[in-house]
């Protein structure tokens, strides 16, 4: 005696149907790739040092000699040199930090070939890309705000320290608010600039190690590379190499702030051996930008993924 067993078919729904094909959103990427972000020690580990970095200059005021009268008899320029020093500073560190950021959530899924899988469960090539860049700048304009929190509290503090009160702060007038608004802007340039850079490298190398080494030595080139171009002018005794040093964009960002601010602070960093305006170093950062989106776009449009 025997028996069998009759299967009945599952029967094929509109669910399964919608189930099968669904594809990620592109808020599900964004929130995955802000939960990886998250999850990274040396997120964290770079946060701490920005925000030591970031409390350097209140520390080091402090030591200096006199302080207390420079501080009453000219508390415009005292607010003014933090001010400067505080800026440059964040502009600095907070790009080293968007630099490793940028190159490993982009490189290591080439590393561990992770992209593949990514891919193969749907998720559009620019979709993804677009979802990490902008993970990224979310954090970076976060780091950013929470930088400049921390600056005025320390500021506040220094204050109340070097003069027992806080009748100095009178002197932030609308010049002062308005100067630090421009150089604000200039580090948000610096930043939206930085993170193509380094997503374009991260793209075009494929490799974790290739996205931070070229990453982290493009503005050390640039910066050094202006010494360079002008043994060449002594050399040549041709401007050629002089005109060359105003359309790099390291010097062209560290002379932003100055640019746009006649002159009423500081360089810091190499600068271009040419007089340049306000308006050339953000045309010039400009097209850099476009230059390095439309390579990381283009390329990982076009490419194959054989990682």
């Amino acid at each position: 005696m025997s028996t069998s067993v009759t299967s009945h078919p599952t029967p094929v729904t509109d669910e399964h149907i919608a189930l099968h094909e669904a594809t990620p959103s592109f808020s599900g990427i964004l929130g995955g790739e802000l939960f990886k972000i998250s999850r990274q020690w040396t997120t964290w580990i770079m946060l701490l040092l920005l925000i030591g970095a970031t409390a350097l200059p209140f520390v080091l005021t402090l030591t200096i000699t006199g302080i207390k009268d420079s501080l009453n008899t000219a508390p415009g320029a005292f607010f003014s040199n933090r001010m400067e020093s505080t800026l440059d500073i964040i502009r600095i560190f907070i790009g080293f930090f968007l630099l490793v950021l940028t190159a490993r959530i982009i490189g290591m899924e080439y590393q561990f070939g992770t992209i593949r899988v990514l891919l193969a469960r749907g998720v559009g090539r620019i979709q993804l890309l677009s979802a990490k860049v902008l993970a990224v700048t979310i954090i970076a304009l976060i780091v950013f705000a929470l930088s400049l929190v921390i600056s005025l509290l320390f500021l506040y503090a220094t204050v109340f320290l070097i003069a027992g009160n806080f009748d100095s702060l009178k002197a932030l007038d609308a010049s002062f608010w308005s100067d630090t608004r421009v150089f604000m802007m200039t580090v948000l340039v610096s930043m939206g600039v930085t993170i193509l850079m380094a997503s374009a490298m991260s793209v075009l190398g494929r490799s974790l190690a290739f996205a931070l080494s070229v990453s982290l030595a493009w503005f050390p080139a640039d910066n050094f590379g202006t010494i360079f171009l002008l043994l060449a002018n002594r050399l040549t005794h041709n401007d050629f190499w002089l005109n060359v040093t105003g359309y790099l964009l390291g010097p062209n960002l560290n002379v932003m702030p100055a640019s746009l601010l006649s002159g009423r602070v500081l360089t810091i960093g190499a600068q271009p051996f040419v007089q340049v305006d306000g308006t050339h170093t953000l045309v010039v950062s400009l097209v850099y930008a476009v230059i390095f989106a439309v390579l990381a776009i283009v390329l990982m449009w076009k490419r194959d993924v054989k990682e």
